[in-house]
């Protein structure tokens, strides 16, 4: 069960990464949340933040970690920090390229006193390019890899949320590179420097479109193709309580399924993968979905193979019965949030509380 190992206490140790030391410089989005990750799956993370940030201990986001202040602009902290790095397996920081140089940290003074660290390093840009330095957000980075110009409304693009640059192109990249190099290093006893930069993994995210670009699938647009809202059977509807669901009745069987529970009878609907026929279709669909509330629509599709579900916000989501069944959400210190993902058969994630650490104390307790 799940809710047991997501709510297990900091002392206890679980997780596939368990033994696994990984430091952390305090930044904000990607880099945080990658290290989330890497603690909910069981490694040490060992947070160095500024003197006086007054880290919440309690956030979703800096779940898991021991928090070290420390002001990285004195040499004695630095030289502290060199000999914690000497034990752990892996850095993480998310500053612009050559800070970490200038502080005394970069990879290569790092990785003479442990050959064995893999440095991961989180930026938007990347570490060379010509937009190397400059400033920029999850809206920029999707921007130049063709993944906003695809998402929206016919008039204008849409940003989607920071999940796309951020989260899905940073985060998640940085930690599968991270997790591959200790994988290298475990056998080859040499670390490396992982790259993740948000533009590099957004436009990663773009292969299938690429790939159906080619191959002609695809055109250049939104609201022209069957996954950007073009299609009628693919999409988001307004129900008549106001509130709204989504289907993505893409295969024939499954629009099929939707033609019946829709009342779909109309010969027109046979023409499903006419793109001409799309913008007729979709406003006769609209008008039959408006004649239901959602509470009408989930009974009559939920559970079925049309690809349905309801569109919920972030109240309501922990409240869906599935949701609530696989306890997807749980909540910690008052605040309801995501458990840990993916699960583990024998090594379950869990979250554990943050607490405030001795830079000393670590490094003795990390001593191999």
């Amino acid at each position: 069960m799940l809710d047991k190992p997501a709510t297990q206490s900091a002392t206890r140790t679980s997780g596939p990464l368990t033994g696994f030391r990984i430091v952390e410089f305090a930044g904000i989005g990607p880099g945080p949340f990658a290290c989330m990750m890497l603690a909910d799956m069981g490694a040490e993370v060992v947070t160095l933040d500024r003197v006086g940030a007054k880290k919440d201990l309690k956030s979703v986001a800096g779940r898991g970690r021991k928090v070290v202040e420390l002001d990285l602009k004195d040499k004695a902290a630095v030289a502290q920090v060199l000999d914690l790095l000497a034990n752990a397996d892996a850095l993480i920081e998310g500053f612009r390229p050559g800070v970490m140089e200038r502080l005394g940290l970069g990879p290569d003074v790092v990785m003479a006193r442990n050959p064995r660290l893999v440095f991961g390093r989180m930026t938007g840009w990347g570490q060379e390019g010509p937009l190397a330095h400059a400033a920029g957000h999850d809206i920029n980075y999707i921007s130049v890899t063709g993944a906003l110009a695809a998402i929206g409304t016919k008039e204008k693009p849409v940003p989607p949320l920071n999940l796309v640059g951020d989260f899905g192109g940073g985060a998640l990249y940085l930690v599968v590179g991270v997790l591959a190099a200790l994988l290298e290093a475990s056998r080859s006893g040499k670390g490396q420097v992982v790259d993740a930069a948000m533009c590099d993994g957004a436009a990663s995210l773009m292969s299938m479109f690429f790939d159906m670009t080619a191959i002609g699938r695809w055109v250049e647009g939104r609201e022209q193709n069957f996954l950007d809202g073009g299609a009628h059977f693919y999409g988001i509807y307004e129900c008549a309580c106001g509130n709204f669901i989504s289907i993505g009745s893409i295969e024939p069987q499954f629009y099929a399924l939707l033609r019946q529970h829709a009342g779909l009878s109309d010969a027109d609907f046979d023409a499903q993968m006419d793109r001409k026929a799309w913008p007729a279709l979709k406003e006769k669909l609209t008008k039959v979905f408006k004649s239901k509330t959602r509470e009408d629509w989930c009974k009559i599709m939920e559970g079925t193979d049309i690809c349905f579900a309801p569109i919920l916000t972030m109240g309501e989501a922990p409240k869906h019965p599935h949701m609530a069944a696989r306890k997807i959400f749980v909540e910690r210190h008052g605040v309801t949030q995501p458990a840990p993902a993916p699960r583990f058969s024998r090594t379950p994630s869990a979250i554990r509380d943050a607490e405030k650490a001795d830079i000393a104390e670590l490094t003795s307790a990390w001593k191999r």
